[in-house]
């Protein structure tokens, strides 16, 4: 796992999770797996998605269930926290996500990537910025090592997966550093022993 640390006594190591639907699961998973974070999940039986199979690449264990339900239930279930990224309104499916996370005591977070379309992908704006600073603050006050992002599935919007794998991405960049000086203190600590 990638290892995180701040002064505020935040998580040691960060693993995302997600189901492995198109979309935001997807989204997730592809922009951690491409910076070395940890992945995992649960998914239907037979790795059931909206476009057939959630492919073997992702390492995600299967339910005994081929309900969108089940897997959902159990990534907040075995997660520290959830995070939800919309583009606009919450979904059926992704108020599931919603109401398991409250069911389960767990920690919830929505953020709403929506942009107006002259802006095309995110931009780097104040609110972009703010909407960042605002997940890696909440990620280390709860102290989440194993962090759901959920959302949509790809079908709900074509923008959904480069917005939110790009909000993703910015999300764990601004975690690495800390995770560097983790990983410097951890070793040092090692070579003390």
């Amino acid at each position: 796992m990638a290892t995180i640390t701040s002064a505020d006594s935040s998580p040691s190591s960060l693993k995302v999770v997600s189901g492995g639907q198109t979309g935001v699961d997807r989204a997730a998973l592809d922009a951690a797996m491409e910076l070395g974070f940890e992945v995992g999940g649960w998914c239907p039986r037979d790795r059931r998605s909206e476009d057939g199979a959630v492919p073997t690449k992702y390492p995600l264990r299967e339910t005994a269930a081929r309900s969108y339900a089940v897997r959902t239930e159990w990534n907040v279930r075995d997660s520290d926290g959830t995070l939800i990224l919309v583009l606009n309104e919450i979904s059926s499916g992704t108020r599931l996500t919603v109401d398991a996370a409250k069911s389960h005591g767990k920690p919830l977070k929505i953020e709403h990537l929506a942009a107006p379309k002259s802006q095309g992908l995110l931009t780097a704006d104040a609110s972009l910025s703010e909407k960042i600073t605002s997940v890696v603050e909440w990620i280390h006050r709860e102290q989440i090592r194993i962090l759901n992002i959920a959302g949509p599935r790809g079908s709900s919007s074509e923008d959904m997966y480069p917005r939110a794998k790009e909000f993703v991405v910015a999300v764990l960049q601004t975690l690495q550093p800390a995770i560097a000086i983790a990983k410097t203190s951890a070793t040092k600590r090692r070579r003390k022993k």
